[in-house]
C-alpha cells in the first residue's frame, strides 16, 4: 500500500472509482477504428435543443465572471414547472451531487444506507465513502423488491436510494406501490426517488402504467427527496447538471455542503433554455418509443431476451457478454458491458438514431453469427 493510500480513510481505501462508457476517441485510439457508433451512456442521439444552442451563444462572451451560485433563474424556471418553493431545490453537476449530498448530510460512518441489487452503480460509492454499511436488498424481477426493502429498515437505516426507472434494468415501480412505500418508511429515513430517465417513462406507449411523478408526494412527506437531471432526455450530458426537490428544511442543509459555483454558466443558461423547447423533449421521448421496439423486436427475432425497459436503453442477455462487447468494439460499435452490476451475461444498449441503431443491430448478428 502506498503512504497516500495507508492515510486515506477507511470508506476510500478499497473504493473503486465509477466507470463510465467508453468514449469514442479512446476506440479510435485502442482499436484503429475510424466510424464509431456509442450507444453505450444513455445520451440523447438528438442532442441539446437549437434554443439551447442558440442561448448558449450569447452567454459565451461572458466566461470570465462566475456563474450565479445560487442559479436564480434556473430555480425560479424549476419552481414554477414543479410548483414548489425556490427553497426546496438543490442544484447539482448532474442528479450525482444532489445524491452525493444527502449521505454527506444524514449518513454518519457506520449507519445504514439502502439499495437494491442490480441499482445505479453510484449508490454504493457514495455509501462506501462515507464509511456507510450498505444495505443491498435482492432484486425481483430485475427491479426492486419494495417489501424486501420495507423488511429491511433498521434503526441505524438513514437514506434509502430508489431509482425508478432503474439503471441499468430499466424496470419501473408504479404510483400505488411506490407511494405506499415511503408511507412505511420512518420519518427518520430519507428516501430518495432518484428520476434520471423520467421523461421517457412517463411516455405510456412504453408500457409504464400508472408510472408515477415523486415531485407530487413532497408535500405529503417531508423524508422524501426526488432528482432529476437534464443529461439524458434534455441532451445536456456534456454540460453536467441536474437538480432535487425536497423539504425546504433539507434542501436547506444540502446547499449548506453543496460547493460554490457547482454548476457553471453555460450549464445553468442551457437547463432553463431547455425547459422551453417542450417539442424537443416530445420529438426525442417519440423517437425513443419508437426505436425501442424497433430494436426489441429485432432482438426478439434473434432468439435472445431482454429485460423490458421505459428507460432509453436496454438490457440484452447475450450469453458471454464480455466477449460479445470487444468484438462490438472491433466493429466500431459501444455499448455497455454490466458485470460490474451482477449482471454478467448482459449488455445495456442505448436507443440512438435509427441508422445507429441499425448499425448495432447488423454488428450484433455479425458477432453472434
Amino acid at each position: 500500500m502506498n503512504p497516500f493510500e495507508a492515510r486515506a480513510t477507511s470508506g476510500i481505501k478499497s473504493l473503486r472509482p465509477y466507470q463510465p462508457g467508453k468514449p469514442i476517441d479512446e476506440l479510435q485510439r485502442e482499436y484503429g477504428v475510424s466510424d464509431v457508433v456509442k450507444l453505450a451512456s444513455n445520451e440523447n442521439p438528438l442532442g441539446p435543443s437549437p434554443v439551447v444552442l442558440a442561448a448558449l451563444q450569447n452567454k459565451f462572451a461572458e466566461l470570465a465572471r462566475y456563474p450565479d451560485g445560487n442559479g436564480f433563474e434556473l430555480k425560479q424556471a424549476l419552481a414554477a414547472r414543479h410548483g414548489v418553493d425556490m427553497a426546496q431545490i438543490t442544484l447539482g453537476t448532474g442528479s450525482s451531487d444532489p445524491l452525493e449530498f444527502v449521505v454527506r448530510v444524514f449518513v454518519q460512518p457506520g449507519d445504514e444506507v439502502m439499495f437494491s441489487e442490480h441499482a445505479f452503480a453510484m449508490y454504493p460509492i457514495i455509501t462506501q465513502a462515507a464509511s456507510a454499511t450498505a444495505v443491498i436488498t435482492p432484486a425481483k424481477d430485475w427491479g426492486h423488491d419494495l417489501d424486501a426493502m420495507r423488511a429491511a429498515v433498521t434503526d441505524r437505516t438513514r437514506v434509502i436510494f430508489i431509482a425508478n426507472p432503474n439503471n441499468p434494468t430499466g424496470t419501473w415501480l408504479d404510483s400505488d406501490a411506490l407511494r405506499a412505500f415511503i408511507a412505511d418508511i420512518p420519518e427518520q429515513v430519507m428516501v430518495v426517488v432518484d428520476e434520471a430517465y423520467f421523461e421517457f417513462a412517463s411516455d405510456p406507449a412504453l408500457g409504464a402504467v400508472g408510472y408515477p411523478d415523486a415531485t407530487q408526494w413532497l408535500n405529503l412527506f417531508p423524508n422524501l427527496m426526488v432528482t432529476r437531471t437534464f443529461s439524458k432526455a434534455y441532451g445536456l450530458a456534456g454540460l453536467r447538471v441536474g437538480y432535487s426537490l425536497s423539504h425546504p428544511d433539507v434542501a436547506n442543509l444540502l446547499n449548506r455542503i453543496r460547493p460554490p459555483f457547482n454548476v457553471n454558466s453555460l450549464a445553468l443558461v442551457a437547463a432553463r433554455a431547455s425547459l422551453d423547447d417542450t417539442d424537443h423533449i416530445r420529438r426525442g421521448v417519440a423517437l425513443n418509443t419508437e426505436q425501442m421496439h424497433v430494436v426489441t423486436t429485432a432482438v426478439k427475432e434473434m432468439g435472445l431476451n431482454f429485460i423490458p425497459s421505459v428507460g432509453n436503453f436496454v438490457c440484452i442477455d447475450v450469453g458471454e457478454a464480455a466477449a460479445v462487447y470487444d468484438a462490438l468494439l472491433y466493429e466500431g460499435v459501444i455499448v455497455r458491458p454490466v458485470a460490474n452490476y451482477g449482471m454478467p451475461q448482459y449488455l445495456r444498449v442505448t436507443l440512438g438514431l435509427a441508422e445507429e441503431n441499425v448499425r448495432f443491430l447488423t454488428a450484433l448478428g455479425k458477432v453472434l453469427a
